[in-house]
């Protein structure tokens, strides 16, 4: 690398630093090194290794995706491989998942990337998928599409406005953590869904609940009630395994839980 022409890593790493809310001496200390030796790798009048590239990215949290940018940017290959879930080295990962939904049914469970666009599902996802008309689900379906879309759930859904408003704070809460422009650009386009309207959202007459904003959807079967939890993978060396997560819903009341049972699994 030609330190006479203008570093790209020096920006980037300030950038990561700052989104970060943290001084030089901060990430100094995180890191292992002095804050003097940050400012020169910051204002590009020293390179650093790729050692300490490493090691600034862990101190900085700085997604897999991203620390291979960071690796680019200085001159140095990517550290870190990203595979398609459908590669034979990603067979195991693959398994397990596909175990792990079909042993949730038969309550909803789902696999997104990064872009929270839906990967791999179980057939108790037809309970929410029922109805969704193709142009949500091709090429592939995305968790805030399918949700806020008003050819989506969000007609379906008996306290939209308080999912409406959880959803866009959460995506925005990513793009602020993360910088992800294709993030960015989702969150621009869900916030512009148009609204409808509250007519049906009965929220403030459900019972108080330990989950501050559950789905409450609208079925033929009744008014279901879930909420989720998230799983991701400890310890991920692939980028595409860093950016997987497992979403899995479970039922917030006993109606709920009975007729998940009895519901056929591909929602028809």
């Amino acid at each position: 690398m030609d330190l006479a022409q203008p570093s790209r890593v020096g920006p980037l790493l300030r950038k990561w630093r700052q989104r970060r809310r943290l001084s030089q001496l901060d990430l100094a200390n995180r890191a292992d090194t002095s804050a003097r030796h940050l400012s020169y790798m910051e204002n590009g009048r020293a390179r650093p290794s790729r050692a300490m590239l490493l090691r600034l990215s862990a101190a900085l949290d700085v997604p897999l995706r991203e620390r291979n940018t960071l690796l680019l940017a200085a001159d140095y290959a990517p550290a870190y491989r990203e595979s398609s879930l459908d590669d034979s080295y990603m067979a195991s990962i693959r398994s397990a998942l596909e175990t792990m939904l079909t042993a949730h049914e038969p309550y909803p469970a789902v696999v997104v990337d990064r872009l929270w666009n839906v990967l791999l599902g179980n057939r108790a996802m037809g309970i929410l998928m029922d109805g969704i008309p193709p142009h949500l689900l091709e090429p592939q379906p995305n968790v805030f599409r399918l949700a806020l879309h008003p050819d989506g759930l969000a007609g379906r859904l008996a306290n939209l406005g308080e999912v409406r408003e959880l959803f866009l704070e959460r995506l925005s809460r990513q793009v602020n953590a993360t910088g992800d422009a294709e993030l960015q650009a989702l969150h621009e386009e869900v916030s512009r869904y148009p609204a409808l309207d509250d007519v049906h959202d009965n929220s403030s007459r459900h019972q108080p609940s330990p989950i501050q904003v559950p789905l409450r959807i609208r079925t033929p079967f009744g008014e279901l009630a879930m909420f989720s939890t998230m799983a991701t993978f400890g310890a991920p060396a692939d980028v595409t395994l860093s950016e997987l997560a497992i979403e899995l819903f479970y039922p917030l009341d006993d109606f709920t839980a009975n007729a998940l049972r009895v519901m056929p699994l591909d929602g028809g």
